[in-house]
């Protein structure tokens, strides 16, 4: 708990706390006061200003009549000449909304024009978006040839297994049935990547090919490869869709892999 030194009393308290009550008040007071002050100099500078304005307005404008009148001559002469000058005040009125009115349209005008790049830039980026797309497409269409190539090699020379087999301890007839199996697969594959196949179709494609009993074998092979890929990825959908398959026509579960030939 905190002590006050001795001597210290609500009474000095109160007095300093007055006292400092009263230093916050002059504080507020001067300021205050200096704000007074500056608003008035600055009205007072701004009065001037207009003072000075209209003094050098006056002035100007007595030279300028001078001038007119020694001009034409006399002070009649420049009010005559004044007159007709009014009668082109008409002219003026209607050439100024003229102007006003090209004005307007010249303003509507680039409106639209700024409108017609805005549909052309949105254009050109579909446009750059389709071709991204299609330059993705023909990509993967790269890549399933050289896949389809590779493949047809390996089918073609059972030594070429020995390189890369991901079925060991099969023989040739077996891996050449699982490799046109997985061409088959990553056909359906790339057809509902490209956004021709439905999940429906796909679920259809997949009862069908899995009437044969080599695919079974397929697919009992790859199976945990598939399993591995991401569930969010078009492979991941492409399993979750065989193995719904799978379920339904085995009654809810998996049947047994069939033997091979």
């Amino acid at each position: 708990m905190r002590r006050f030194p001795a001597g210290f009393s609500t009474r000095s308290a109160g007095s300093m706390f007055r006292s400092g009550s009263g230093e916050v008040a002059g504080m507020a007071n001067d300021r205050a006061s200096r704000s007074v002050v500056k608003a008035c100099a600055w009205s007072a500078a701004a009065v001037a200003g207009i003072a000075v304005v209209g003094a050098a307005s006056i002035v100007v404008s007595g030279w300028l009549i001078d001038g007119v009148e020694q001009a034409n001559g006399s002070r009649r002469t420049a009010i005559e000449r004044s007159v007709v000058g009014d009668y082109f005040g008409a002219a003026s009125a209607v050439f100024s909304g003229l102007a006003l009115i090209l004005l307007v349209v010249t303003v509507l005008l680039q409106q639209r024009e700024i409108q017609l790049q805005r549909r052309e830039l949105a254009l050109q980026r579909e446009e750059l978006i389709a071709s991204r797309t299609e330059l993705r497409r023909s990509a993967a269409a790269d890549l399933r040839a050289l896949h389809i190539q590779l493949t047809q090699m390996q089918m073609d020379d059972p030594a070429l297994s020995e390189v890369w087999n991901d079925y060991p301890g099969q023989p040739p007839a077996v891996i050449r049935q699982h490799l046109f199996a997985n061409l088959t697969y990553s056909h359906l594959l790339l057809v509902h990547q490209w956004g021709d196949r439905s999940e429906a179709d796909l679920l259809r494609e997949a009862r069908y090919m899995l009437r044969s009993p080599a695919f079974r074998r397929y697919w009992a092979a790859s199976r945990s490869l598939k399993e591995s890929l991401a569930p969010d990825s078009d492979e991941g959908r492409m399993f979750r869709v065989f193995e719904r398959a799978i379920a339904e026509a085995d009654g809810g579960s998996l049947a047994p892999t069939p033997p091979a030939a």
